[in-house]
């Protein structure tokens, strides 16, 4: 029996945003030596409107199945979006956003997550705004918190 969806096994067979950005504004490599996976994200940031905004986001993964399609749906994510608020996406919701992945393969989300982060920290680094790092942390902690809450309440205020 196949454990993958059909978004995934999309994914895997028609990757979206595979390559290099020439001159990227921020580029995160990282790896897990538990499965051999190396994952590199490729970002372009354009100012619009007066934010930051992730005009190109690209990957190359040596990986899995469920890494290439993780990389591939992360990009399709954060394509378009401010840098903050890309900064909020979790490797909960990329895994959502491919209908779920085997609990044995979630790890390959936190890749994901943990690539497009470090590129953004490398664009943050390359432009002076080093600042701004703890800022997103900072933001980020909040929104886990604000998750965390929401998802107590839901079960009537028990953690379960």
């Amino acid at each position: 029996m196949n454990p993958y969806n059909p978004k995934i096994v999309d994914h895997f067979i028609n990757p979206r945003n595979v390559g290099e950005i020439p001159n990227a504004d921020g580029v995160g490599t990282v790896g897990h030596p538990s499965c051999g996976d190396i994952v590199r994200f490729y970002i372009k940031i354009e100012s619009l409107n007066g934010q930051e905004v992730i005009s190109q986001a690209t990957f190359k993964t040596f990986g899995c199945t469920t890494a290439i399609a993780t990389s591939s749906i992360a990009t399709e994510l954060i394509k378009g979006k401010p840098v903050k608020e890309a900064l909020l996406l979790k490797n909960e919701d990329v895994a959502k956003a491919l209908g779920g992945l085997p609990a044995i393969k979630m790890h390959c989300s936190v890749l994901a997550e943990d690539a497009f982060r470090a590129a953004i920290a490398d664009y943050y680094k390359k432009s002076g705004k080093e600042q701004l790092l703890e800022e997103v942390k900072q933001q980020s902690q909040i929104h886990e918190e604000k998750e965390l809450l929401s998802r107590n309440s839901s079960k009537g205020g028990k953690n379960k």
